[in-house]
């Protein structure tokens, strides 16, 4: 499935759906440059899922766990990673083979772990198209 996103609003908006959508075990591979709109994605995916506290990109921690909506939320930015064994650290396999939910912005960093089946979004920007499009991407693999 293809989107075009034309606002900010329009990209939180499909990440509510998405949300709203997911089922326990779900791993989402957020992927796009820096700037494109993945943390905006990610609050409204937070909100699908009924979380109500504030939701920013973990860069620093690699994770952030949110408990108070439908499902738990696990949401890694798995930008700094230098070496995958660092996800060992933290004790990724729980949380992508749990009862949750995973979010997991750049992602291709990490493909050597990543489980089988996972859906992959991918934003991009067009400036020809204007300073907030947005094409984003979502496919099951």
């Amino acid at each position: 499935m293809m989107k075009e996103s034309f606002c900010p609003e329009e990209t939180y908006a499909l990440g509510k759906s998405l949300g709203e959508a997911a089922k326990p075990g779900d791993v989402i591979c957020l992927n796009g440059d820096l700037g494109v709109g993945k943390t905006v994605f990610t609050q409204g995916f937070a909100a699908g899922l009924g979380i109500t506290e504030p939701v920013n990109s973990p860069t620093f921690t690699i994770v952030q766990q949110y408990d108070d909506g439908r499902l738990p939320l696990y949401h890694f930015d798995v930008y700094r990673i230098g070496d995958v064994s660092e996800m060992d650290e933290i004790g990724y396999e729980d949380c992508f083979y749990g009862d949750g939910v995973c979010l997991i912005e750049w992602s291709n960093l990490i493909e050597e772990i990543l489980p089988e089946h996972v859906t992959s979004v991918t934003i991009e920007k067009d400036l020809e198209k204007g300073f907030d499009y947005r094409k984003i991407t979502v496919e099951e693999t």
